[in-house]
């Protein structure tokens, strides 16, 4: 059974995009990544700084992502925009970037914390062996039916939401204090300009991926000019709030020195708010929350090397689906990219693998504004990016400025994602010219 070119509808309306954003951004991120900001940041208002300045990132992503979207109304994100704005070969590295570690690292990621938040909680309980079976027995939940995948998603989604806000409440109400210092001086603006500064916003952006969410369903959604613009809107401005108040909860209720260099920070900050048993319950329920992290890349991310089977003939066997309609051949190689991921690499390891990589499509993507409106000046513009030419350059140099200290920092990891992405245009290249040995009528682009 193959993918059907049929026709989608478009039924998603503004309230379900938005909630799209939002569930795919509230992730792994917010609940393991402050542990490493601290070791190199030890300014509170720094720290926060650094969360606001991830909102600003994303905020303006979303605003120039809502101006392609709306130009460009079709399903596939990167691939469909870059393809059109530069060349199907620049397309199709992003395309191969999202299908091989873009959700394939996110669910490592994910499934590693979950194990280290699980072991918390069981400490005979092996982390690894916790994070491959989550990765298992979720991938085996989304090769069933539609119906199973969608209340499995709901349920988790829902449950996660709701610790957020709880948390946040329970925080704010609950805690012992900390001397939180949010008035900057000297010193906390250094922090802000440090090298540590910069590569720690890796870990920042990681957390608020996701806020592009409603444009890879742009196909499906209902007037999608004004309504993929709005939700990207929506639902970063309220995901940055509750990132901000998440982090200071933590910083409030835990001592640096206590979250220094550790993942499992929502466990530590449970401690302090709850007490020992308390904070026990908190790394259950945390680690519960985790697998809609999980559940939502494990359900993405196959769909994009199912969609990539549309142009690249060398991927035509992952169209195949399954009984229920699911790619389950592409989910079965995201679910072998994972397990490798969480075998060989560390949690860090990975997140500054993947937030390198997707920074560099993001960046082409973003600065295919000022391409669109060069090339295709006359295209009907539903939505434009508010702040032009200020909001996208804001994204651009923030990006910049975040991959020139990977590079420096952090070389090993860089250095593999740039290999990922090459590892990308040569598999393009050769498809193609098979495809044409195979078929001459077939004129290869450009």
């Amino acid at each position: 059974m193959n993918r059907s070119d049929a026709s989608q509808r478009r039924e998603v309306g503004l309230s379900t995009a938005t909630f799209i954003v939002v569930a795919n951004m509230v992730g792994t991120g917010v609940f393991t990544s402050l542990g490493f900001q601290v070791v190199g940041i030890r300014s509170t208002f720094a720290l926060l700084a650094l969360w606001l300045l991830g909102g600003v990132y994303a905020l303006a992503g979303a605003l120039c992502y809502g101006e392609l979207a709306a130009a460009m109304p079709q399903s596939g994100g990167e691939y469909h925009f870059l393809s059109r704005l530069y060349h199907p070969a620049v397309g199709f590295v992003a395309g191969w970037v999202s299908a091989t570690v873009g959700f394939a690292a996110p669910v490592a990621a994910a499934s590693m914390a979950f194990g280290r938040y699980l072991s918390r909680v069981f400490p005979e309980l092996p982390p690894t062996a916790a994070a491959l079976t989550v990765a298992v027995v979720v991938s085996a939940v989304h090769l069933a039916s539609l119906k199973a995948r969608s209340t499995f998603q709901g349920m988790a989604t829902t449950f996660k939401i709701v610790l957020v806000v709880g948390l946040i409440a329970c925080g704010l109400a609950l805690a012992k204090g900390q001397p939180v210092g949010l008035v900057p001086g000297k010193p906390d603006w250094l922090d802000c300009l440090s090298p540590a500064f910069a590569v720690s916003l890796v870990y920042v952006t990681y957390s608020y991926s996701g806020w592009n969410a409603s444009v890879y369903l742009a196909g499906e959604v209902k007037d999608p000019g004004r309504t993929i613009p709005r939700s990207l809107l929506l639902g970063t401005a309220i995901v940055t709030l509750l990132y901000l108040l998440v982090n200071f909860v933590f910083l409030y209720s835990t001592p640096k020195s206590v979250l220094a260099g550790q993942v499992e920070v929502g466990y530590l900050a449970g401690e302090r708010i709850f007490g020992p048993v308390g904070g026990r319950i908190m790394g259950l329920l945390i680690s519960i929350g985790l697998i809609s992290s999980i559940s939502s890349m494990t359900w993405a991310g196959p769909r994009v090397l199912w969609a990539l089977a549309d142009d690249m003939p060398v991927f035509r066997r992952f169209a195949h689906v399954n009984k229920h309609g699911v790619p389950h051949r592409a989910v079965l190689v995201q679910l072998a990219i994972v397990v490798a991921l969480v075998l060989t690499s560390s949690f860090d390891a990975v997140i500054t693998y993947l937030g390198f990589t997707l920074a560099v499509c993001t960046f082409m993507a973003v600065l295919g504004v000022f391409v669109l409106r060069y090339r295709r000046r006359h295209l009907e513009r539903p939505y434009q990016t508010w702040g032009y030419p200020v909001t996208p350059v804001v994204f651009l140099l923030v990006s910049a400025w975040m991959l020139v200290y990977l590079l420096v920092y952090r070389p090993v990891e860089s250095m593999i994602g740039l290999a990922t992405i090459v590892l990308g245009l040569v598999v393009y290249i050769v498809s193609r010219k098979k495809a044409a040995s195979e078929n001459p009528s077939v004129e290869v682009e450009r």
